[in-house]
């Protein structure tokens, strides 16, 4: 058992607990109050423009000077809120008034058919044929045809085909002799017009494929499906 001395301060402290919610103020309840404002108009015992001014409402020609309040039709419009109608102004793209040449309306109203007519006259006036010409011929000595060759080369790449001299390509001949071309393609088409590829003097074809420094027609027969 509790001596009698802690029990009365606890019943003393749970009297004022008591008293002080008696005394605190009810928090309204805000859903309540709101819809209480909407259907009367006011809010509690406040107006329903309560948070004004003590002096008054604010004047709309105030609020718009200020920019609050009702937007403009330039406002409107950047907000997508215009609605379209009859009686609107024509829109402008970049200050200049869009063609209203498929309103007939419009057409009819500053058109007649002697306008239209001499319109459709220089028109046909300022039109002009221009003949074709002929296409530029190719040069004629374009040296050897490297299509032609991969095309009908008997063999693939690395498939030796001629034999070469084994002194001739000892060193490091083929390499430099091969950095001197600008594309496989070049040294090709130059080891053809040297004699390629029965012959080789630059030591350009050191495996006896009949392709100069790496170039392989592999590329050109899968253009034809082959």
């Amino acid at each position: 058992m509790k001596p009698l001395a802690s029990r009365t301060k606890i019943l003393a402290l749970a009297c004022a607990g008591l008293t002080l919610a008696a005394c605190a103020p009810r928090v309204p309840d805000s859903g309540a109050a709101m819809r209480e404002a909407q259907l009367t108009g006011t809010f509690g015992d406040q107006p329903a423009s309560f948070g004004a001014p003590a002096g008054g409402a604010i004047a709309s020609t105030e609020l718009s000077a200020a920019g609050i309040g009702a937007a403009s039709g330039q406002d409107l419009e950047r907000r997508g809120g215009v609605q379209a109608s009859p009686t609107n102004a024509m829109p402008t793209a970049n200050g200049a008034a869009i063609s209203d040449e498929q309103s007939f309306d419009a057409v009819a109203g500053r058109e007649t058919i002697q306008s239209d007519a001499e319109r459709r006259a220089q028109q046909a006036a300022a039109y002009q044929v221009i003949q074709p010409t002929a296409l530029p011929q190719r040069a004629g000595d374009t040296g050897p045809n490297i299509v032609e060759y991969a095309l009908n080369a008997p063999n693939k790449r690395g498939q030796e085909w001629y034999s070469r001299f084994v002194l001739g390509t000892m060193g490091n001949r083929f390499e430099r002799n091969c950095a001197a071309y600008r594309s496989p393609d070049e040294a090709q088409r130059d080891f053809l017009a040297r004699g390629g590829p029965e012959r080789d003097p630059k030591g350009i074809d050191p495996d006896g494929d009949g392709f100069a420094c790496g170039w392989d027609p592999a590329p050109f027969l899968a253009a034809v499906g082959r």
